[in-house]
């Protein structure tokens, strides 16, 4: 695990959540915002993205991204950024990108009731994982 120098709190806030609003760069330095489903692990985020998107094109030409998180209250919140790395695209539903994707779906979801529908669903919505190795936290919880 990475030594941070954040407060505890965004990190609580960080690990606890599950929905975030992901920002990557656009080609003329605009953010690109999407919501998403993430996993926190205390030094890396983990989110499944489509190969399609434009986070995952904007991703593969510039790494750069954010991550924020709010309280349930929406006053409160955590910010994680760092740079990205992606997954091999899934391409049989027995290779590492959808063994890693269904370790992801576990972190957040639990079980899914049909594994084998899911394999081929992320080889059919050609998915991977972005990781994003987290370098920096800010924000404010009370």
């Amino acid at each position: 695990m990475a030594e941070h120098a954040w407060d505890e709190s965004l990190d609580k806030l960080l690990t606890e959540g599950r929905l975030g609003v992901l920002a990557t760069l656009k080609r003329d330095g605009r953010p690109q915002l999407s919501n998403v489903t993430y996993r926190y692990d205390g030094d890396t985020i983990r989110v499944s993205v489509t190969d399609d998107r434009a986070k995952t094109k904007n991703l593969r030409r510039d790494p750069r991204a954010s991550l924020h998180v709010s309280t349930k209250d929406g006053w409160g919140y955590a910010v994680a950024e760092g740079t990205a790395d992606l997954s091999a695209v899934a391409r049989d539903p027995h290779d590492e990108a959808v063994e890693e994707l269904i370790e992801l779906y576990r972190d957040v979801q639990g079980e899914h009731p049909d594994w084998d529908e899911y394999r081929a669903a992320m080889v059919h919505d050609k998915r991977l994982v972005l990781r994003l190795r987290v370098e920096k936290v800010y924000g404010w919880v009370r």
